[in-house]
């Protein structure tokens, strides 16, 4: 008996060792690393709220129902660290309790969770209970600190994801950019506007690649309007400027829209890296696109539609559209899946049946929408005396 003792002491000490391990690597070091907690909560959060939204058909629904699965899976995840370190404290503690298990469960209980109803006995489970308590309120400890960090990154996203609404709609769409940027700006040169815009995501992609894949929770936490999402975003933005790239070579700001491009397909890959996703380093410009160049047809003649700078021919632009985005199209799918973003324009897959969503329009006063290929505003815009 006093073997088996011994060797339940040794697995106390093990899980000890282990469990600092995940809770050290998850919450402190600043690079991914791999828990095995952290995946298996994570994972068994994801199954749970997958087969909690299986049935569900609207997606607003399923939105709200998913809103949750990032909050309960870091809740589960510290539920089970501390759950382990209580097993782990109890196994060692019972050398010291005269092969007791309930006096060392006890023990160990009423330090981790700092109750002081069981006091040690010896200087062996003294020490023991010294680090059980402390163990406790340092895990907690962490736990509270990180939630800080945790949403600080979460609001920096949000914040640019929130205001790129206006500009590309919702769900965010890359030729919706093109076109409001130009339908807003008729009488303006539209491409300073864009390369501010495409500065200002190179950035926000980067804090994104850093954020995302040292803290994989931030990928599943949703954004509080329904269709807003980060992924979509970001995708968007890069469609815009793989658009206007081989649309409108010569009036485009070309390092701008490249450095963006670049940028975003990086921040695809090292999030998608992070959860395990297979990345291909060299991809071939020619592979075949999911996005047909009929639907890429029908962007271009929308933004004809509002007189969008086109010096080329849409037959002319597409080799050039499909080489830029072939190197993020299968990333950002396999990401949009793995996440369930909304179900926007050219964005792929997802684990349910749905029709993609084109971005909404606000209404006017006359509560008509408000379209940028309507014929009536085109010809008000070209001619501002008109009523």
């Amino acid at each position: 008996m006093s073997v088996l003792v011994w060797v339940c002491f040794s697995v106390g000490a093990v899980g000890v060792l282990l469990t600092w391990m995940s809770v050290i690597g998850t919450l402190i070091v600043p690079r991914p690393t791999r828990s095995v907690v952290s995946e298996v909560t994570g994972q068994v959060t994801a199954k749970l709220f997958l087969a909690l939204t299986k049935p569900v058909t609207a997606y607003e629904t399923r939105d709200r129902i998913l809103a949750w699965q990032s909050p309960m899976s870091l809740f589960v995840r510290l539920l089970v660290w501390v759950a382990l370190f209580d097993i782990s404290f109890t196994l060692l503690l019972l050398p010291f309790v005269g092969d007791d298990m309930w006096k060392a469960a006890s023990e160990a209980g009423s330090a981790m969770f700092t109750l002081g109803y069981a006091a040690p006995s010896n200087v062996g489970n003294t020490a023991l209970v010294y680090a059980a308590a402390i163990t406790g309120l340092i895990v907690i400890g962490l736990q509270v600190g990180y939630l800080p960090t945790l949403y600080a990154a979460f609001n920096r996203r949000e914040a640019d994801v929130t205001l790129l609404v206006s500009r590309a709609g919702s769900p965010a769409w890359g030729p919706e950019i093109l076109v409001r940027t130009r339908y807003g700006m008729a009488a303006q040169d539209g491409t300073t506007e864009l390369g501010e815009l495409y500065r200002t995501w190179e950035r926000w992609a980067a804090e994104v690649a850093e954020s995302h894949s040292t803290y994989l929770t931030l990928m599943w936490f949703r954004s509080p309007a329904p269709y807003s999402n980060w992924l979509i975003s970001l995708l968007s933005v890069m469609d815009a400027a793989a658009l206007q790239l081989s649309l409108s070579p010569e009036s485009v700001p070309n390092t701008r829209a490249r450095l963006v491009l670049r940028m975003g397909f990086t921040c695809m890959n090292q999030v998608a890296r992070a959860i395990r996703i297979r990345v291909e380093d060299d991809v071939d410009p020619d592979v075949p696109l999911e996005v047909s160049f009929g639907e890429f047809r029908e962007a271009v003649e929308l933004l004809r539609a509002v007189d969008f700078p086109l010096e080329v021919t849409a037959e002319q632009a597409w080799p050039h559209f499909r080489g830029w985005r072939a190197n993020y199209e299968k990333v950002a799918y396999s990401l949009a899946y793995a996440i369930d973003a909304p179900p926007a324009m050219w964005s792929g897959p997802r684990r349910f049946v749905y029709e993609p969503v084109r971005p909404h329009r606000p209404l006017n006063r006359t509560a008509k929408e408000v379209r940028p290929d309507d014929p009536q505003l085109i010809a008000r815009r070209r001619r501002p005396d008109l009523p």
